[in-house]
């Protein structure tokens, strides 16, 4: 399945469409393939061993699965996004020696904020540097104007 997917991002990264009839005609296959398979080798071995918890949680993760093939902008798994929030996991242990409570919030948003460059493209202290320069005169009321893109994804 990875293989597959694995070339459909590289033959068309940004035609979605394209990618969802690939994965419908390569993918849906193999997980159907799959399913079939666990559905008649369940009931062999014992429920509660590690391969029978393995089958069990496919067959109740398969709806969600399927997923994929309603949007070619899905990914097939979650790797994306747990990469970009392992440093805040990891920071998250740092804010206990933050000093205060106040002070581990304040380091939480910054974390947020400078994830959110990084996903963007955006430079960080560039960002920061600008918003700071700006939020003296900035109406409160327009405070998403300063997020990290918001002027990228608003003046086209």
């Amino acid at each position: 399945m990875y293989l597959e997917e694995r070339a459909i991002k590289e033959e068309m990264p940004n035609n979605f469409e394209q990618r969802k009839l690939v994965r419908d005609l390569k993918v849906k296959p193999l997980l159907t393939q799959i399913k079939t398979w666990i559905e008649q080798e369940q009931f062999n071995v014992l429920p509660k061993s590690l391969i029978g918890k393995a089958m069990t949680y496919y067959v109740n993760q398969y709806p969600k699965l399927q997923a994929i093939f309603s949007d070619g902008r899905l990914e097939l798994d979650n790797n994306l996004i747990e990469n970009a929030i392992r440093p805040m996991a990891i920071g998250r242990k740092n804010y206990l020696f933050c000093g205060s409570h106040k002070a581990a919030q304040n380091a939480a948003i910054i974390y947020s904020f400078f994830g959110s460059c990084k996903m963007q493209n955006i430079n960080p202290r560039e960002w920061l540097e600008d918003t700071l320069q700006r939020i003296p005169d900035h109406s409160i009321q327009k405070l998403e104007e300063l997020m990290p893109g918001y002027l990228k994804h608003n003046s086209i």
